[in-house]
């Protein structure tokens, strides 16, 4: 069953839109490289919703194709890189899992 792999981020002061779109385009230049990623999207929080984010000003949901595949995109070195520009811009993270039925 795939996964979503949900990943909420708070920037630290003073990021520009520079460092956020590198760390976007390294993210999701990751799909063809990673096995078992599908899909990534990062985006700011909708406007009706942003205020319940509780500081979280960013965010990504990657698809991954089955639960093993977790353990694989989190140790690849495409996802190190972005893991090493993430901690250049973020403050905290928070990251959840789930399993979907298709």
């Amino acid at each position: 069953m795939p996964i979503y792999h949900i990943v909420l981020f708070k920037l630290k002061q003073g990021v520009t839109p520079g460092q956020v779109s590198e760390f976007v385009s390294a993210a999701k230049s990751m799909v063809g490289k990673v096995p078992g990623l599908l899909k990534l999207e990062s985006n700011t929080p909708h406007p009706s919703t942003a205020h319940r984010g509780q500081g979280f000003n960013m965010g990504l949901v990657a698809v991954l194709e089955k639960a093993d595949d977790i353990k694989v995109y989190a140790e690849h070195p495409a996802h190190m890189e972005v893991q090493d520009i993430r901690l250049k811009i973020c403050d905290d993270t928070l990251a959840y899992d789930l399993e979907y039925s298709d």
